[in-house]
C-alpha cells in the first residue's frame, strides 16, 4: 500500500473535494485505489475455491458499503483503508449468512482463508460467530478488533496492518496476540 508522492497528493485532493459533496471525486478515489483494493481482496481469497464471491465482486460490494457511508467520514488514504478493510468484513460475512440460509440442512461448504494467517478452512457459521466476537472486542479494545480485523478478515501481514492502523509493527504483532487469545477465549464452545 506505498504510493508514490504524487498519487498521495491526488488522494488529498480528491478527498477534499469529496468532503465537499463532489460525488466525482468519490468515483475518481476508488479508481486511484481500485487496484489496491483488488489486491487486497485477492488476499482475502486466496486459496479459497469454494468462496461465492471472486475478488472482483469483492471489491466492487465493498466499494458500495463505502460509497453509502459519508465520504466526509474518511480522514486520510488510511483511514479509507481501514474502512475499506471493515467494509470487505461486513461483505464476508453477509456472504457466509446467505451461503448458510442456502444451504440449511444440507451440506455446509468450507470457507478457506489464508493458510499463513488462518492455518484451516472455517465454515460460514464460523465467519459470523468471529464477527459477532469481533463486535464484542471492539467494545473492549477498538484497536485490538482492528488489528485482528486487518489480519483474519483481510489477511494483511504485520507490516501492512502497522501502515493501514498507523500503528507500530510490535504494536501490531502485541495485539494480534491479544486479540487471538481473547478470541479463542470467547469462541471456544
Amino acid at each position: 500500500m506505498v504510493s508514490r508522492p504524487d498519487d498521495a497528493a491526488n488522494f488529498t485532493s480528491l478527498l477534499a473535494r469529496a468532503r465537499g459533496g463532489d460525488d466525482d471525486a468519490v468515483d475518481a478515489l476508488f479508481v486511484q485505489v481500485y487496484e489496491e483494493l483488488r489486491h487486497l481482496a485477492h488476499k482475502v481469497r486466496q486459496n479459497d475455491a469454494e468462496n461465492s464471491l471472486n475478488t472482483t465482486a469483492l471489491v466492487h460490494e465493498a466499494y458500495l458499503k463505502l460509497v453509502r457511508t459519508d465520504p466526509v467520514s474518511w480522514e486520510s488514504r488510511l483511514h479509507f483503508f481501514r474502512v475499506a478493510a471493515t467494509a470487505m468484513r461486513h461483505v464476508l460475512v453477509n456472504s457466509a449468512r446467505a451461503r448458510i440460509a442456502l444451504k440449511r440442512g444440507g451440506a455446509v461448504h468450507p470457507v478457506s482463508f489464508r493458510e499463513e494467517v488462518h492455518g484451516r478452512s472455517i465454515s460460514p457459521e464460523t465467519v459470523i460467530e468471529i464477527d459477532d466476537a469481533l463486535t464484542r472486542l471492539a467494545g473492549i479494545s477498538q484497536r485490538k478488533a482492528q488489528v485482528a480485523e486487518c489480519r483474519f478478515f483481510v489477511g494483511l501481514s504485520v507490516e501492512e496492518a502497522a501502515e493501514v492502523l498507523d500503528i507500530s509493527p510490535t504494536t501490531v504483532k502485541r495485539d494480534w496476540r491479544a486479540a487471538r487469545a481473547w478470541l479463542a477465549l470467547h469462541l471456544a464452545p
